[in-house]
């Protein structure tokens, strides 16, 4: 039953009181941070591959991804309130579920993470070439994108991401306020830009587009809604800042919920305009959709700016979730779950210095030498994992302490936990048997590492508590 062990939550609140990182975040920061997570790739790349596979719909499929992570908004908002301690999910399953289930949700977060900053990168990297391009520079082939990720082309490295990535580290590793305050400016922005695209591109709007509104029937638009719901992943970084802020029981709801309800309502204004300016067709093979629609309606001069605002757009999503990633694992060093010098703070900074610049360093490397045009599934696959967990633990949680203090209660439980479990299973079917067979392979390494490492390492084994 030692597996199955879990942290006393009072001991949790009196650690994270004296953790050395600095309490400077309020709402308006983690709203903008949840923001600054969610609209980028999603909205800028992600829009043309859904409209090809759900047509018109594809305004439906963002609903349905929209439904299941807001199930799951849910409740990581009660957690947040209840639990304002580092590690989002990992933090939160180690309370209810148990030290083997809070282990392998956290190895699953770091490929999440991890993964999504170096595919981000990756599509910043094409952006920003696409915007120097226009001013006459190029970089040489070899230094434009991963070895054999372009046909016929002698790449070797893809230097643009690589240096993006170790510029956002550099970030967050300098300190928290820094970091949001930067982030701020850039979400500012790049809602400016959607928003110019929404006034602009509304008029151009031909009905006649819509229809079909289905094409390939209901199956596409689950197919699609699997898909796009990567356009979503990020809300969950914003519990991550727990130990940052300065009110976390009241503030953290708020980021939670309200950075994915604006992002939703964009979303879906932005694909049903998208959709009604350019035939669905014409989006094959298309990675800057947003910017073909205003192409299509003779609107030039704001496709710049839609470029402009994706790579602002993308570097905010590679600084919240490199942020988000470097809180889990500082979390999981605290509790002797990975090795103790991940949880070091600077006594400058007060970042996790070391930490910070390890998971930098690693995935620059990935984002330059690994073609990952093929990767969103698969950090899809482990966030619907996440959130399927955090729906059985909220109830696990009520029952097995009614008396916690919530300043945000779920409503509705146990419908929307069970709701927001169903949603997110039923997505994961939705999911190709190769992005389950390498996601079971990643598990099946974090388990080994489990038992050959964390488990006698960790500091209820050695500590009792």
């Amino acid at each position: 039953m030692s597996l199955f062990r879990t942290k006393n939550i009072d001991a949790m609140l009196a650690v994270a009181h004296d953790d050395g990182l600095k309490k400077v975040l309020g709402p308006i920061d983690l709203v903008m941070m949840g923001i600054g997570a969610i609209i980028g790739t999603g909205i800028f790349v992600l829009t043309g591959t859904g409209a090809l596979t759900a047509g018109p719909a594809l305004t439906v499929s963002f609903v349905i991804a929209a439904m299941a992570c807001g199930f799951a908004a849910l409740c990581y908002a009660e957690f947040a309130s209840a639990i304002p301690v580092s590690g989002s999910i990992y933090t939160y399953s180690y309370a209810t579920l148990g030290e083997i289930i809070a282990w392998m949700i956290g190895w699953d977060l770091l490929l999440e993470y991890g993964l999504a900053t170096s595919a981000v990168s990756v599509g910043w990297s094409g952006y920003f070439q696409s915007l120097v391009a226009g001013f006459g520079l190029k970089l040489p082939a070899a230094l434009t994108a991963a070895p054999g990720a372009v046909p016929g082309v002698g790449t070797m490295v893809n230097l643009p991401a690589m240096l993006i990535m170790l510029a956002i580290t550099w970030v967050v590793s300098y300190g928290v306020k820094e970091s949001t305050r930067l982030n701020n400016v850039m979400v500012a922005i790049k809602i400016s830009v959607v928003l110019l695209f929404i006034a602009v591109g509304v008029w151009h709007v031909k009905p006649v587009n819509w229809q079909p509104f289905a094409p390939f029937g209901m199956s596409g638009v689950f197919n699609a809604a699997a898909l796009v719901f990567f356009a979503f992943i990020g809300f969950d970084a914003v519990t991550s800042a727990a130990e940052e802020v300065r009110n976390p029981s009241r503030d953290l709801p708020v980021g939670i919920i309200g950075s994915l309800a604006v992002c939703t309502v964009l979303y879906v204004v932005v694909a049903a305009i998208m959709t009604g300016i350019v035939p669905f067709a014409k989006f094959a093979g298309v990675d800057h959709p947003v910017s073909l629609a205003l192409q299509f309606a003779g609107q030039n001069w704001v496709a710049g700016f839609v470029d402009l605002g994706a790579i602002l757009g993308m570097t905010t999503v590679i600084l919240v979730m490199t942020y988000g990633q470097t809180r889990i694992i500082f979390a999981m060093s605290r509790d002797g779950l990975l090795p103790e010098r991940l949880s070091s703070v600077h006594p400058v900074h007060a970042t996790p210095y070391f930490a910070t610049w390890t998971v930098g360093i690693v995935f620059a490397v990935i984002a330059g030498f690994v073609p990952l045009n093929v990767l969103a599934e698969l950090i899809n696959i482990g966030t619907l994992a996440a959130f399927t967990l955090i729906s059985i633990a909220v109830l696990v949680l009520r029952r097995t302490r009614p008396d916690l203090p919530r300043a945000f209660r779920c409503p509705g439980v146990p419908v929307v936990p069970l709701l927001s479990a169903g949603f997110c299973l039923f997505l994961m079917a939705h999911l190709q048997a190769l992005t389950w067979m390498a996601f079971l392979v990643w598990l099946a390494i974090g388990l080994a590492i489990y038992f050959l490492y964390a488990r006698r390492n960790a500091v209820l084994h050695n500590h009792g508590g």
